[in-house]
């Protein structure tokens, strides 16, 4: 339960560092050399600092714990951050990446020197980000209590801190591994089209991946109902003599481990004095089956019409 309440800061923590160590590497690498693609690379790991930082302070805001004004908390703090970092440090590392390439290629006079360097730092920074990546991964299984696909988790979290973590690990990686390609082919054939080309392919991919993640943020900031699974599981619970009518149910996720559950059913004639033992029992009886998430429940008794309009 612990790794599902802290789900995806290890790996924002090590994606941090790996950052720092990275974007170090890559400007020494961009003042020797000039490249187009690694001085893209650099501005992406820079970009990627920013990020962790950011999302470091979303869940520290997140737990804030409740107020008169916040009687939630303001655990989706995670989500508000999550999306700047998809749009204002995405897509604005991607721009600037892709300004710099159309520059450099429109550019005669642009070359790359001491290519054998920049050929070892894209190779080190492979090597770090990869051990990030590998961190994203180990989070994401142990998230993955369904084992389903990892797209098809990755589109049903309501961890976006892993998301994130998940989609900037894989872009460094490609990223990199353009970087290099381009390099090798400016290299060998002494034409460094191939390293500014390089570098524009990495501006697009990471404004590709900025709009992805801003779809998926916007979505969880408006708020997403629990996952089909989950609901099965909270309805359940009203699954019992007591209960003739589960009239309405609606849930939604305030984060990824809190969820409110709201309920209107009509109990039987025989059980209506015991009203609110019965709610109480349905709310404990929804925890134990989902101990995973902090809950609040407000169930409603009511009698059920065929009319009923939600």
């Amino acid at each position: 339960m612990e790794e599902t309440k802290h789900g995806g800061m290890a790996s924002v923590i090590a994606a941090l560092f790996a950052n720092i160590l990275v974007a170090i590497s890559k400007f020494i690498g961009y003042a020797l050399s000039g490249s187009t693609a690694m001085l893209n690379e650099s501005i992406h790991s820079i970009v990627d600092c920013g990020n962790q930082i950011l999302l470091l302070v979303g869940d520290k805001q997140a737990k804030q714990a409740s107020s008169k004004q916040h009687p939630f908390g303001q655990a989706r703090a995670k989500y508000f951050y999550s999306t700047i970092v998809a749009m204002m440090l995405f897509f604005a590392g991607g721009a600037l990446g892709i300004m710099e390439a159309v520059e450099k290629l429109s550019e005669e006079g642009h070359g790359v020197e001491n290519a054998g360097i920049v050929i070892g730092i894209l190779i080190f920074g492979m090597i770090v980000e990869s051990f990030s990546l590998r961190v994203a991964f180990k989070e994401i299984a142990e998230l993955n209590r369904q084992k389903l696909p990892l797209f098809k988790f990755l589109r049903e979290s309501r961890h976006s801190e892993i998301l994130i973590i998940f989609a900037e690990d894989t872009c460094a990686v490609v990223g990199l591994v353009l970087a290099l390609l381009g390099t090798v082919l400016s290299l060998v054939t002494g034409n460094a089209f191939y390293d500014a080309f390089s570098g524009l392919l990495i501006g697009i991919m990471l404004c590709l991946a900025a709009l992805f993640l801003a779809r998926e943020f916007y979505s969880l900031l408006i708020g997403e109902s629990v996952t089909e699974e989950d609901l099965t599981i909270i309805s359940s619970a009203f699954d019992r003599e007591e209960v003739k009518h589960l009239i309405d149910i609606k849930t939604i996720h305030l984060s990824a481990t809190d969820i409110l559950v709201t309920a209107k059913i009509e109990i039987n004639s025989p059980y209506v004095v015991d009203g609110s033992a019965i709610i109480n029992s349905i709310e404990k009886d929804i925890r134990s089956k989902i101990p995973d998430y902090t809950i609040y429940i407000y169930i409603e008794t009511d009698t059920y019409m065929e009319n009923y309009e939600r």
